[in-house]
């Protein structure tokens, strides 16, 4: 059996860029019904520039991972990838429990928030099959 690890992986890494396009235009949602979402009008731009740094990082690493994915298909790269997604997973958890630390909670972005968190896990299977495809052929962790 075929199996497109890369393409899957390029596929799933897409949806969750887009989820956090969606995460982020979500929050922005309540100015085009007039509503304020400034949470403190205290904080300069060079207060949270390094904030808005660790967002764009954030935003381009899985590009890069895109980009890694189509050109190279190393076994070295497929470990570095894993490790990856596996950070991802767990920077996505740490970012729906800090969602639900904020008063009043967004239950609409907890929701979204636990998808991406559910598609990141999506993304550690096929990229752990990825790193497996080979060295065991009839291995259990071909689920996908």
């Amino acid at each position: 059996m075929l199996h497109k690890y890369q393409e899957k992986i390029i596929s799933l890494w897409v949806v969750f860029l887009l989820g956090l396009l969606f995460h982020t235009q979500l929050g922005l949602m309540p100015l085009f019904h007039g509503l304020n979402i400034v949470v403190s009008q205290s904080q300069n731009m060079a207060e949270i520039a390094p904030i808005m740094w660790l967002m764009l990082s954030f935003f381009v690493l899985p590009m890069a991972a895109i980009v890694g994915t189509v050109l190279t298909n190393t076994r070295r790269y497929r470990i570095i990838h894993f490790g990856f997604t596996v950070l991802y997973t767990m920077l996505n958890l740490s970012h729906l429990i800090a969602d639900l630390m904020v008063q009043p909670i967004a239950w609409y972005q907890i929701a979204l928030m636990a998808i991406l968190f559910l598609i990141g896990l999506l993304i550690n299977v096929v990229s752990f099959q990825w790193v497996q495809d080979g060295k065991h052929p009839h291995s259990l962790a071909k689920i996908i």
